[in-house]
């Protein structure tokens, strides 16, 4: 790799590193994942808490293998009994005699949501998805989960009962705040009748990438239909091949290794397919076709995880021309942020049961759509990179774009007051030329 594409290398991970250590996000300044505990019944020294956790960020979901919330008690508490959820581990409850045991005696447990099929006499509302929470853009009827603790404590009033700590999401990239006291929570039933928690407590996890992974995930490639370059992800985006950060990889005739290689949880830690940039996925934005009113444009995000599907993703996309978005074909679209005239940030993921599911490099693994936008006369531009996104991500990770001195130039004798009709024609047959090249690389 020459000195220059080092430098610019080291210029982009480092705005990489600066955007992505801290929790605030920009497209979603207000995203966190709260979870409130309600103390809704005490007896003796047992009391019932409903704890609820609610995914109150844009776009940004919990997949597979879910949420597995941990906490430390402050004194001897124990679980006596749980509905739609369960300890990882019962621990050491070796002080109580007879048959009945707590549900959990550890000091700092793992809670774990039940699966789909949980029997119905274990479930509350909002549970058995396996740990999975939506995104508020995405389906937000499914962006809460919920279970029932039954705790034995010597101390049962709020005032007397100091609060968990460490609260733990046990999903990478969150961090959690103290548990801090609000005002009661109320619960209306379908009756209209309104009823309240004795007392709530509230726990705010918050997103940094830059804790989920020291490296980026994702890379940008461009092309256009008026220039036959296509500028690549960066070298070594993701990594470099056979340095110690940088992840398992394999070329296309050593996928035969696959199943001795794979992990055996999800897929996250098994291998790639061995690339330049060295990233799991890759978003390809190609400016397909100009019309006299309106511009196409295709995007392909590929998957080169050799055994990892990815469920529910999304792709965030900034640039100033979706505020006249005309229409997305096989996806769906949500803008994300509307400030006056301003709408230039929006979510994208997968129609059901069609292209939901993003399957991994060996199960042909990529999606594609294409968009209609309309020109706006007052900014629409061809020239300085304007047509390209300003910024992409992929399940909430910022993706890593070219250098701008490599976008696409537009030709010499390239001009807006061409004749639309006959330049179309050239470019459009022009288009299906590189969309040729592109499916066969």
């Amino acid at each position: 790799m020459s000195s220059s594409a080092g430098g610019r290398l080291f210029i982009l991970l480092l705005l990489y590193f600066l955007c992505s250590s801290v929790a605030y996000d920009p497209m979603d300044p207000d995203g966190n994942i709260t979870i409130k505990w309600d103390f809704m019944t005490s007896n003796d020294n047992h009391y019932t808490v409903l704890v609820s956790i609610y995914n109150y960020q844009l776009y940004r979901h919990i997949e597979i293998p879910g949420w597995r919330l941990g906490w430390t008690w402050p004194n001897d508490e124990v679980i006596w009994d749980m509905r739609g959820a369960e300890s990882t581990n019962q621990g050491d409850c070796s002080r109580f005699k007879g048959d009945a045991l707590p549900h959990c005696c550890d000091k700092s447990p793992t809670i774990i949501d039940l699966p789909i099929g949980a029997p119905y006499n274990l479930r509350t509302a909002d549970c058995c998805r396996s740990g999975v929470l939506s995104s508020l853009a995405q389906g937000p009827s499914l962006i809460r989960a919920s279970f029932q603790m039954v705790i034995d404590s010597r101390n049962i009033t709020d005032d007397a009962n100091p609060k968990p700590y460490n609260f733990t999401l046990g999903v990478p990239g969150y961090s959690c705040s103290n548990a801090t006291t609000v005002a009661p929570s109320k619960f209306k039933s379908d009756t209209q009748r309104t009823t309240q928690a004795q007392s709530t407590w509230e726990v705010i996890c918050s997103y940094s990438q830059f804790r989920e992974s020291a490296t980026p995930s994702c890379c940008v490639s461009l092309s256009t239909f008026y220039d036959n370059t296509i500028v690549s992800c960066p070298d070594c985006s993701c990594g470099c091949q056979g340095t110690p950060t940088s992840p398992l990889c394999l070329r296309d005739d050593e996928q035969s290794r696959l199943k001795e290689l794979s992990s055996d949880g999800d897929g996250s830690q098994g291998p790639l397919l061995c690339t330049k940039h060295m990233c799991p996925i890759s978003v390809h934005w190609h400016v397909k076709v100009s019309y006299k009113e309106y511009w196409r444009v295709k995007m392909t995000i590929t998957n080169y995880n050799m055994n990892k599907n990815y469920s529910d993703w999304n792709l965030v996309l900034q640039h100033p021309n979706l505020r006249s978005l005309v229409q997305i074909f096989s996806f769906n679209y949500h803008p994300l942020l509307q400030y006056g005239s301003i709408n230039d940030t929006g979510v994208f993921w997968g129609i059901e049961y069609y292209n939901d599911m993003l399957l991994n490099y060996g199960e042909n693994g990529n999606v594609q759509s294409e968009m209609l936008l309309h020109k706006d006369t007052e900014e629409f531009t061809f020239k300085g990179g304007w047509p390209f996104p300003r910024r992409l991500s992929f399940n909430g990770h910022d993706c890593v774009m070219p250098p701008p001195d490599l976008y696409p130039s537009l030709p010499k004798d390239y001009s807006m007051a061409s004749s639309p009709l006959v330049y179309d024609v050239t470019v459009f047959l022009s288009s299906i030329l590189l969309s040729v090249v592109l499916v066969l690389l």
